[in-house]
């Protein structure tokens, strides 16, 4: 059963920065697809990022300019790195991995951007 643990929310000023991570643990696949949702109140859950095993990224559109992506070296940790935040980016935000079809997601972290 994989689990992921999530940290690196929190309150910061508008134009700040925060990094996420997320770390897998139990039956991780070497080959899977790392990433983030967010859900702000009243909307719906909707992709932020993700990163391949191999390291091919994407990101919605809204954040491709500021916010980064990437995995650490042993593959089944992920980090979010975002800056010049905006309170728009205000939401919970949701660690997932999947790997064949199979998604599991964190708990969430709360990022709150004040103006």
């Amino acid at each position: 059963q994989v689990q992921l643990v999530e940290s690196g929310g929190g309150l910061v000023q508008a134009g700040g920065s925060l990094r996420l991570s997320c770390a897998a643990s139990g039956s991780t696949s070497m080959s899977n697809v790392m990433g983030y949702y967010r859900q702000a109140p009243g909307k719906q859950r909707e992709l932020v990022a993700f990163i391949t095993s191999g390291g091919s990224t994407n990101y919605d559109n809204f954040v491709r300019a500021r916010f980064s992506i990437s995995r650490g070296s042993a593959k089944d940790t992920v980090y979010l790195q975002m800056n010049s935040l905006k309170p728009e980016d205000t939401a919970v935000y949701y660690c997932y991995v999947n790997t064949g079809g199979v998604v599991r997601w964190g708990k969430g972290t709360q990022v709150t951007v004040s103006s």
